[in-house]
């Protein structure tokens, strides 16, 4: 799908990316809602904010980060990644990410954050697998209460991605992410909670907080949007077993710095490993 990425200069262009907001995460409270004039104040003072539009002028997608300081150093940090639903399957929101890194590089800046729901399989083959994220930290409910119907029936629960854009596994990720080789100890790797079958969802298993291997592998289920609308109470238990998960071995001073997607078993898996 051809689309041209450029950056949003506009208050017109930022009244469409408001609508994208509403159109792609389905809010219906205007306090769910980066207003138009933040967006372009930001955009004016250090934040980052492009738009993808087709050859019609339609804008598709956007992404926008605001300035921050980590450790005496500026970065970004990245509040939305939006792509309406039609364009999703061109790798429209991968190209943004891209020229979002591009963009960052030229303004000096070597890392880039943002939060992510760690149940949202293909989120999370995108963060890992084609851009190179490292994730060291959870937060429970982020954002509390949504009126969004993707964040509805369970605490909205992030992972807080760290995208350092000069490391060179990174740069191996976004310019030849099929020549990545794993590490053949990785399919050896016990599994925390082997996730057992269920239709049309698998099930979570029971975990082990006790592992103290070198690499251990974490599953979630694929669909988990499709599952909060019709099985919320399966959702939460996938939330809360994963959070005890997730908060035990990062505790422990392990990261998740893969991810391995199989839609054929509806599961996907996190590769955490010690800290170095």
């Amino acid at each position: 799908m051809p689309v041209e990425i450029r950056e949003l200069t506009t208050m017109d262009e930022c009244r469409q990316v408001a609508a994208l907001e509403k159109a792609v995460w389905g809010y219906t409270d205007a306090e769910d809602v980066v207003p138009p004039p933040v967006l372009m104040v930001s955009a004016k003072r250090g934040g980052i904010l492009l738009g993808a539009f087709e050859d019609s002028g339609a804008m598709v997608g956007f992404v926008y980060s605001i300035p921050g300081v980590r450790d005496g150093r500026l970065t970004q940090w990245s509040h939305m990644l939006g792509v309406l639903p039609a364009a999703r399957e061109h790798g429209l929101g991968l190209r943004l990410k891209l020229a979002q890194r591009e963009r960052a590089l030229a303004m000096g800046i070597e890392l880039i954050e943002w939060t992510f729901d760690p149940l949202q399989a293909m989120n999370a083959h995108l963060n890992f697998a084609k851009l190179g994220v490292v994730v060291e930290e959870y937060e429970e409910n982020v954002y509390g209460n949504s009126t969004s119907p993707l964040h509805h029936g369970t605490p909205t629960d992030r992972f807080i991605a760290e995208w350092r854009l000069t490391l060179p596994h990174v740069a191996r990720r976004v310019t030849q992410p099929a020549l990545v080789v794993r590490d053949a100890g990785v399919a050896r790797a016990p599994v925390v909670n082997p996730s057992r079958h269920g239709e049309p969802w698998v099930r979570p298993g029971v975990a082990d907080l006790s592992l103290d291997a070198q690499r251990l592998l974490v599953e979630i289920p694929t669909g988990f949007t499709e599952m909060q609308a019709d099985d919320p109470a399966l959702a939460l238990e996938w939330r809360l077993t994963t959070r005890a998960i997730f908060e035990s071995y990062f505790a422990r001073a392990y990261r998740a710095v893969d991810f391995f997607l199989s839609r054929e078993s509806r599961r996907g898996q996190y590769l955490l490993v010690p800290r170095s």
